[in-house]
């Protein structure tokens, strides 16, 4: 028995890798694939041909690519988010109102993970998409998150993903925890160009029934979020989508 649920936990781990593999390209050919991942030409096709079968691979003549059952999942994962509806109609109204690219962000297995985003008439494409993972404490949003958690669970966090660096970002625990207590005295977290340079961010954690739902976050070119605009307007402008968001999650429930 024991044998056998390897035999398959491997089999699994093997059109996992596919899957992967796949995803970071326009398609690929079974001889590409199996080059790249070392695997025998009639492995990758029988994994490929399961994977076709139920439409989570297409081909286009030799060529295979991730096929749009994935997105058919990922939305009915996003709408299962509490609130999601009135979290959209949140970050568009952000995006409207400051011009610039709003998100909301949560967090899984210690990362962060754009659920939600949409771009105002003056935004900048920063390479943001939904479902964009990254680390955790080198986002605006991602910092707000961990300041509401309590300090056990960031150290897990920690322990499991390290303090990676982004551009300029924090890179000790001790500098962290400071951070995440001005974080939790204010309300809001900054992203001074820690994740993209020449990008700045502001953003604040929503909670409902004491637990962490995720992140709103604006973000923009440094040199057009800056002075009291940065430090100011858009932390107000966020913390009130956020209480509304907290009092629709609170009677909605």
């Amino acid at each position: 028995m024991e044998k056998e649920l390897k035999s398959v936990a491997k089999t699994t781990e093997t059109s996992l890798r596919l899957v992967d593999t796949l995803r970071g390209t326009d398609g690929m050919s079974i001889d590409e694939l199996s080059e790249h991942l070392g695997l025998a030409p009639s492995t990758v096709h029988r994994h490929l041909a399961t994977l076709k079968k139920h439409g989570y691979v297409v081909r286009d003549g030799d060529a295979y690519a991730l096929g749009l059952q994935f997105l058919t999942i990922g939305g009915q994962i996003q709408r299962r988010v509490t609130a999601y509806p009135m979290i959209k109609e949140k970050v568009d109204a952000l995006a409207a109102e400051t011009g610039e690219r709003a998100q909301f962000i949560v967090e899984e297995n210690g990362e962060r993970v754009y659920l939600y985003t949409e771009v105002g008439q003056s935004a900048v494409q920063t390479g943001a998409h939904v479902g964009k993972r990254g680390a955790i404490h080198t986002s605006a949003a991602g910092k707000a998150i961990l300041a509401a958690y309590d300090r056990d669970r960031v150290e897990e966090i920690l322990d499991a993903r390290g303090l990676d660096a982004g551009h300029d970002a924090i890179t000790t625990r001790e500098e962290l925890f400071e951070e995440l207590d001005r974080i939790s005295d204010r309300g809001y977290a900054f992203n001074r160009q820690e994740t993209t340079a020449g990008v700045h961010a502001v953003g604040a954690a929503v909670l409902a029934g004491g637990e962490v739902v995720g992140a709103l976050s604006v973000s923009g070119p440094a040199n057009r979020i800056t002075g009291d605009r940065f430090t100011e307007a858009l932390p107000e402008r966020i913390l009130g989508a956020v209480n509304e968001l907290e009092l629709h999650i609170e009677h909605s429930v």
